[in-house]
């Protein structure tokens, strides 16, 4: 076994793992300042300079919170479906590329921690785990407005999961391969797969946001129909995973779409400027994680602008409009690459 291998690996799956806690617990202080910015008022700015430490604040209300389990409740499952939604949505980004190789001691280094020739793959088995977290959550509650919740979530993500996978068709015939790291190593410069699947990238980010259970696709924890949802009966931690898991979804989500449509971590023009390898790395992690705060912010921006679809509407959207066009984006790619390439 490679021991510095091994070693690196380690401390960088522990970086990763911190850095998408703290982007998804800052993420709760922007969505409230940018509502704020919205409705034309402050939003936090009671704890810490700006409001920067309610985030902390909140993390102790929730570890403070009394621990409730309903009596008629399965404790085992009651406890199992929160620890699933967290698990999963943490365990989506090993294979995401956050970087280049960095140079240490003479050895090259990737910025990513496993690079599978299946990550598109790997990235929706996560997903598609994480819907039985919610379902398991909303059935062990016992209660009737958490299992319509969990049954609404488990029906949304899959039929999304549908389109989403359509659209991913498409690209792959584009970019010829599963792994995230090709993916990107093919977006070099200004070559991004927006350019070339525009129609691709609409479905996917459309699908992305109902995944999330992000407005205006929040139906499962619509609070004027289902008081919370399949989290109604939750509190303490275990809200806070529910709660948490969503924002490191988002998160994910937001650097999946910067992965296979925006470039990644390449940045335009930098080759030009003559910086040092590892410096160029840096640079362009740095770059991918301004795309992704651009992202997270545009989830926030149609959450505070788009009013909630009726449930009809969001299942009609997703069968009868994303997946034709889904379905359509695959045949006319697949004309393009046959007429212009084979021929």
């Amino acid at each position: 076994m490679d021991w510095t291998l091994y070693i690196y690996k380690t401390i960088f799956l522990v970086i990763i793992f911190l850095v998408t806690l703290v982007v998804a617990m800052y993420s709760t202080y922007g969505e409230r300042k940018v509502a704020a910015f919205m409705q034309d008022r402050r939003g936090p700015n009671r704890a810490g300079k700006f409001g920067l430490l309610q985030p902390l604040a909140d993390g102790v209300k929730m570890f403070m919170k009394e621990e409730i389990i309903p009596t008629t409740a399965n404790k085992k499952l009651f406890i199992l479906g929160p620890s699933i939604a967290m698990t999963t949505a943490m365990l989506t980004g090993v294979v995401i590329p956050w970087g280049g190789t960095l140079t240490i001691g003479g050895r090259e280094f990737s910025m990513q921690i496993a690079d599978l020739n299946i990550g598109i793959l790997y990235v929706f088995a996560m997903v598609s785990i994480g819907v039985y977290g919610i379902m398991i959550g909303g059935w062990a509650s016992n209660n009737k407005y958490a299992l319509l919740g969990s049954i609404r979530a488990a029906s949304q993500m899959i039929s999304y999961e549908i389109a989403m996978g359509l659209s991913i068709i498409a690209l792959i015939l584009t970019t010829g391969s599963l792994s995230l790291n090709d993916i990107v190593q093919q977006q070099h410069g200004m070559n991004w797969n927006i350019f070339y699947q525009p129609l691709g990238f609409l479905v996917f980010i459309i699908c992305a946001f109902a995944e999330t259970n992000r407005a205006p696709f929040d139906l499962p924890e619509c609070e004027t129909e289902l008081i919370g949802g399949y989290h109604t009966e939750y509190s303490s931690m275990k809200l806070g995973f529910y709660l948490f898991a969503e924002y490191i979804n988002m998160f994910i989500s937001s650097a999946v779409i910067a992965t296979l449509y925006f470039g990644g971590y390449n940045m335009p023009f930098i080759d030009q400027l003559g910086l040092s390898p590892n410096l160029v790395t840096l640079l362009g992690s740095l770059f991918f994680f301004m795309k992704i705060l651009f992202l997270i912010f545009l989830f926030m921006w149609i959450r505070w602008t788009l009013p909630r679809f009726r449930y009809d509407q969001l299942m009609n959207l997703g069968w009868k409009k994303l997946m034709p066009l889904a379905m359509f984006n695959i045949v006319a790619t697949g004309a393009y690459y046959y007429f212009t390439v084979l021929i």
